[in-house]
C-alpha cells in the first residue's frame, strides 16, 4: 500500500510518519504542505491512501480530493470536528480529531486496509458530495496538471455539457466535470439564476432582456453574449430583478 501525506504543519506530519514507522506494508510515496503540491504529487504518484488536513494554504483538503478524483482512500486529519459530516459524504475511511492516539490511527488504518480495492465514487459523484453547506466563494477546475480557481463574483455564466459544465469569467471558459444542477445547489440563489435547463448566469452580468421568438426570450450580458431563457427562467429572472 502506498501513501501520501498532506499537512500544512510540519509536526502532524512528522506524527502520521512515525505513527506509519510500526506498518512495514505501508510505503510513504509522497509528503505535501499545500493543496497545490498535493494535486502535483497525487497526479504523477497515485497512492492507495490519502492521510489529508482539512484547512490549508491555496487549496482545503475538499478542493484537494474533488481534484484528485476518487481512486483512493482518504484519512482526513484535522484539529476542526465541524467537518466531520461532510468528510463522510465524500466517502472518507476516518475522520481523525488532532490530538489522537496510537489506538485509534491504527483503527483508521485497519478501516483502510478494508476499504481499498472496493468501488470509489466517481469524480462527478465527489464534486457534488464536496458541496460545502454554504454556499461556494471559490470553483477549483483541474486542466490536466493545472489547476484554475475561479472566484465565484467573478463567473459570467455556466452551460451544462452532458456531465460537464462549461464555466464562463472574465472572457475565458472552463470544462469542470460536474453536472449543472450539483452546481446550482452550490451556488447563491441570489446571485445566480438558473434561466434554462442548460444554463445559470450571474443576475449582475445580465444587461437587459430581449424577446426570442413568440414565447421565447435572451438573456444580453453585458459583454453582448447572449444566452436562451425560458419560461420558468424568465419568470425565475424577473422577480429577482424586479426587487
Amino acid at each position: 500500500m502506498t501513501a501520501m501525506i498532506v499537512d500544512d504543519e510540519e509536526l502532524a506530519r512528522n506524527l502520521l510518519r512515525e505513527m506509519l514507522a510500526d506498518h512495514p506494508e505501508i510505503e510513504i510515496i509522497a509528503e505535501c504542505a499545500n493543496g497545490f503540491e498535493a494535486v502535483k504529487a497525487a497526479a504523477q504518484r497515485k497512492p492507495d491512501l490519502l492521510f489529508l488536513d482539512v484547512q490549508m494554504p491555496k487549496l482545503d483538503g475538499f478542493e484537494v480530493l474533488e481534484l484528485i478524483g476518487g481512486d483512493l482512500a482518504v484519512i482526513f486529519v484535522t484539529a476542526y470536528d465541524t467537518y466531520a459530516m461532510r468528510a463522510f459524504e465524500v466517502h472518507a475511511v476516518d475522520y481523525l480529531l488532532k490530538p489522537f492516539g496510537k489506538d485509534r490511527f491504527e483503527a483508521a488504518i485497519e478501516r483502510a486496509q478494508g476499504r481499498l480495492g472496493q468501488q470509489r465514487p466517481a469524480p462527478s459523484q465527489l464534486a457534488a458530495a464536496a458541496r460545502p453547506s454554504h454556499h461556494l466563494e471559490r470553483i477549483v477546475v483541474r486542466d490536466g496538471a493545472r489547476v484554475h480557481i475561479i472566484p465565484v463574483a467573478k463567473l459570467d455564466y455556466a452551460e451544462a455539457q452532458d456531465d460537464y459544465v462549461l464555466l464562463a469569467s472574465a472572457g475565458k471558459t472552463y470544462l469542470k466535470q460536474q453536472t449543472i444542477s450539483s452546481l446550482e445547489a452550490c451556488l447563491d440563489p441570489r446571485q445566480f439564476i438558473r434561466i434554462h435547463r442548460s444554463y445559470i448566469v450571474n443576475l449582475e452580468r445580465v444587461a437587459k432582456m430581449e424577446p426570442y421568438t413568440k414565447d421565447s426570450r435572451i438573456a444580453v450580458l453585458q459583454d453582448g453574449k447572449q444566452l436562451p431563457v425560458s419560461r420558468a427562467g424568465y419568470q425565475r429572472l424577473t422577480a429577482l430583478l424586479d426587487r
